[in-house]
């Protein structure tokens, strides 16, 4: 693992920080996702999409996030000019989230970039809730999946050498002088693993114990800051 703070040449969008895996660049994004500049390729984790309809569906009623995730979706797609949009795992959240009018707003979305390639490493949440339709044009498959020198993950704990992997929801507590803390999604890279942020916000998420060697960069303000 190598991982570096410094700049490197070409244009830089904005909030990003910037990291070496395995040689290649990988510039962390304000919304939770990974933009490989040199494969035309932008990574997230965890949409959840249908948790909210799976939560209605018990009569509890929750505020709908389909738009809001799809729309930071959009930012990162329109920004990056990506080519390739790969999810690591955990999609669709229940199989009792497989709601009409959710799938037809993400279908309607994924009119918009249909020339971009979508690829999913299947999670455990996918296996239980069934591939996506096939109106979304999603390629599915079961973790590992390799983009040499990277290997895919939806779960770090099998991951193996320089990788991406989701499933952690990681966050970190900060903690003020006055005793006040908050909780922060953040990336999380550890013994080679680049463990990122649940994209959707309406999942619980995993406050780090920190071990050595570990480096983590958290998301406020639209900015990506590395902390430790």
């Amino acid at each position: 693992m190598n991982s570096a703070a410094t700049h490197f040449p070409g244009p830089q969008l904005q909030g990003t920080a910037t990291l070496l895996l395995a040689g290649e660049r990988l510039e962390l994004l304000p919304e939770g996702a990974v933009w490989w500049r040199a494969r035309s390729t932008v990574f997230l984790s965890d949409t959840h999409f249908g948790k909210e309809a799976t939560f209605r569906s018990a009569a509890i009623p929750v505020p709908d996030q389909t738009q809001r995730i799809l729309q930071a979706m959009e930012r990162v797609l329109v920004k990056t000019g990506a080519e390739h949009l790969v999810v690591l795992g955990d999609l669709i959240h229940a199989r009792r989230g497989r709601c009409e009018q959710t799938f037809r707003q993400i279908a309607e979305w994924r009119q918009k970039f249909s020339a971009v390639t979508w690829t999913l490493i299947r999670g455990n949440h996918d296996v239980s809730a069934g591939d996506p339709p096939a109106n979304w044009q999603v390629r599915c498959f079961p973790e590992p999946f390799s983009m040499t020198p990277l290997g895919l993950y939806h779960r770090p704990e099998l991951a193996t050498g320089a990788s991406m992997a989701g499933h952690l929801h990681p966050v970190v507590r900060l903690t003020g002088p006055g005793r006040d803390s908050l909780r922060l999604p953040c990336f999380l890279l550890r013994n080679s693993t680049l463990i990122l942020p649940a994209f959707s916000s309406f999942v619980d998420g995993r406050v780090l114990r920190a071990t050595p060697g570990d480096e983590v960069f958290v998301l406020a303000d639209q900015q990506v800051t590395k902390v430790m």
